[in-house]
């Protein structure tokens, strides 16, 4: 894994191998965050990271130089080492909290920009996630709730749907707050 682009551009991230994680691919990456760049600054956004693993997104975001950005891992050691990588790089804008990503949600008071999302690719109940985001009104205006998925899932009925992109095996389903009208 390493960081596309940013202040730390083409920096390694070296992932204990015994972490319980399925990292978004260099290449699926690199894609979304074209998109991303073409429709968001950057250095404006809060972000949150569910399900976020190696951090590798918390990362990408916080070299981009994101305002903020939450992570949330329900495994401790996924979180023990976003926090020790994130203060070895010095984002001192990343937040990692040990949550249930479900739950998580379901307490959150806060408003993101961009919400990414990457459960595992079997979880069940993934559907829930667009649901509660979409009617809690996490995402602020003009926000974007991205899911990472395997093709397995059709979110294209869901209130809030924008848009699906492939790559490989990777899905994303991006999904807008201004659609919930």
């Amino acid at each position: 894994m390493r960081i596309i682009s940013g202040t730390h551009k083409s920096r390694q991230i070296h992932a204990p191998k015994n972490l319980p994680v399925r990292p978004t691919t260099d290449i699926a990456k690199e894609a979304l965050f074209n998109i991303l760049v073409n429709n968001f600054d950057l250095t404006e956004v809060s972000v949150l990271d569910l399900f976020s693993g190696t951090g590798n997104i918390t990362y990408e975001f916080s070299s981009r130089g994101a305002k903020g950005v939450t992570s949330i891992d329900l495994e401790l050691r996924c979180v023990n080492f976003i926090r020790s990588t994130a203060k070895e790089f010095g984002f001192d804008a990343v937040l990692c909290f040990r949550s249930d990503a479900f739950r998580f949600l379901k307490n959150c008071e806060n408003t993101y920009d961009i919400i990414f999302c990457d459960p595992p690719f079997d979880l069940q109940g993934i559907e829930i996630i667009p649901k509660t985001v979409i009617e809690r009104k996490l995402l602020r205006p003009d926000g974007w709730l991205i899911i990472e998925h395997s093709r397995d899932y059709d979110f294209s009925k869901m209130n809030g749907f924008q848009q699906q992109r492939k790559y490989g095996k990777v899905n994303f389903s991006i999904f807008s707050a201004e659609s919930d009208v």
